[in-house]
C-alpha cells in the first residue's frame, strides 16, 4: 500500500543536476569496469587458480553490477526531480539492489582485508587451511546476512506520494516525515542499526592496517601488497562509505522530525537543510565504489595483476630474458600463503 502525505518534504534542487550526471558516469565506467573483472576472474577461473580472494572478488563483482543495473532508473528517477514512474515493486527492487550493493560490498571488502592481513601475519595457518572452501562458506554467509536485512525494504512499501505544484510526486524511498510517530521511530532504529554495523566493521578493518603497519616498518613483496591492498580497502571505506554514515543518523532524525521520545531532536530550518544538501553529497560519494573497487582487485593478486597488464620481461644486456623467481623464506621453502591467490 502506497502511503500518502501533504507534509511538506525537505529537498535539495541541485541534487537534480550533480546525482544523475554522476550516475551516468557510475554507470558507464562501472558496467565496463566490472564486466572486464569478470572477464579476468573467468580466465583465472579456467587456470584453474581460483583461490579464496578470487571468489571474494567475483562476489563483490555481481553486488557492484546489480546496483550498476538499477542506475538508469534512479537516473531517470532524478531527471524528473524526484518522481518514480515505474511502480512500488521496481521501486522496492530498485532501492533493494541499492542497499545490496552498498553492505555487500563493505562485508566482501572487510574479507579481502582479512584474507590478506591473515595471510601476512599467520602464513602457515592460512596456508594450511582448505581456502577455496573457507571462501565459499564466508560468501554464503554474507549473502545470507545481506539479503535476510534487505527484506524489510523489499517487502515494505516503497514509494510515498506528495504533493508538488499541485501534482502528485511519488517518491522511491523518500518522504517519510508523514508517517505516524512509531513508524517514524522505526525508520530512525533500523538506520542507527546499519549505522552501527559499518562502524564495527570499519574498525576491524583500520584495526588490521594499523597492526600490519606497526609489523612491517618497510614491508616488501608480498607484505608491501597486502598494505598497499588494505590501504585500498581504507581508502575506498572513507571516501566512499564514511561520510554517508556520519551523515546518515542526524539527517535521519532532521528529516523524520520526531515529535517526541527516542529520536526527538529540534533542528533549525538551516541545520535541516545542510543535513539534507550533505546527504545527497554522500549518495554520489557511496555510488562512485562500484568503479573504485578494481583498483582495490589490483592490489588484491599477483594473478589478477597479471592478466590485466600485458607481460613486461626484463632483458639483460645479453639479450637474454631473465627468469622470474618468488621470493623464498630462509631453507628455501615457499609458504602458500606467499604465492599470489
Amino acid at each position: 500500500m502506497v502511503s500518502t502525505t501533504i507534509n511538506p518534504f525537505l529537498d535539495s534542487q541541485f541534487r537534480y543536476v550533480l546525482i544523475p550526471v554522476s550516475y551516468i558516469v557510475f554507470f558507464i565506467l562501472g558496467f565496463i569496469s566490472n564486466l572486464y573483472v569478470l572477464f579476468v576472474l573467468r580466465c583465472i577461473h579456467q587456470a584453474k587458480a581460483m583461490g579464496e580472494i578470487h571468489i571474494y572478488m567475483t562476489n563483490l563483482t555481481i553486488a557492484d553490477l546489480l546496483f550498476v543495473c538499477a542506475l538508469p532508473f534512479w537516473i531517470d528517477y532524478y531527471i524528473r526531480e524526484g518522481d518514480w514512474v515505474y511502480g512500488d515493486i521496481m521501486c522496492r527492487v530498485t532501492g533493494t539492489f541499492f542497499f545490496i550493493n552498498t553492505y555487500g560490498t563493505i562485508l566482501f571488502l572487510s574479507a579481502i582485508s582479512i584474507n590478506r592481513y591473515w595471510a601476512v601475519t599467520r602464513p602457515l595457518d592460512a596456508a594450511s587451511s582448505n581456502r577455496r572452501i573457507r571462501g565459499i562458506i564466508v560468501c554464503i554467509c554474507i549473502w545470507v546476512f545481506v539479503l535476510t536485512i534487505s527484506v524489510p525494504f523489499l517487502v515494505s512499501p516503497g514509494i510515498n506520494v506528495h504533493r508538488k505544484n499541485n501534482t502528485d510526486i511519488c517518491r522511491c524511498f523518500e518522504g517519510y516525515q508523514g508517517g505516524t510517530n512509531d513508524k517514524k521511530k522505526k525508520v530512525a532504529v533500523t538506520h542507527f542499526l546499519i549505522i552501527g554495523l559499518f562502524f564495527v566493521v570499519f574498525l576491524l578493518i583500520v584495526i588490521c592496517n594499523l597492526t600490519v603497519t606497526s609489523i612491517f616498518k618497510w614491508p616488501t613483496g608480498v607484505k608491501r601488497r597486502a598494505l598497499q591492498m588494505l590501504l585500498a580497502v581504507v581508502g575506498v571505506f572513507v571516501l566512499c562509505f564514511l561520510p554517508h554514515h556520519i551523515v546518515q543518523g542526524p539527517w535521519a532524525l532532521a528529516v523524520l522530525e520526531i515529535e517526541d521520545g527516542f529520536g526527538h531532536v529540534k533542528y533549525s530550518e538551516t541545520t535541516r537543510q545542510l543535513l539534507n544538501d550533505a546527504h545527497q553529497i554522500t549518495l554520489v560519494l557511496m555510488g562512485l565504489n562500484c568503479i573504485l573497487d578494481p583498483v582495490v582487485y589490483y592490489f588484491a593478486t599477483g594473478k589478477f595483476r597479471g592478466l590485466i597488464k600485458p607481460a613486461s620481461p626484463v632483458w639483460t644486456l645479453g639479450g637474454n630474458q631473465r627468469p622470474h623467481r618468488k621470493p623464498t623464506k630462509p631453507g628455501g621453502v615457499v609458504p602458500l600463503a606467499y604465492t599470489s591467490n
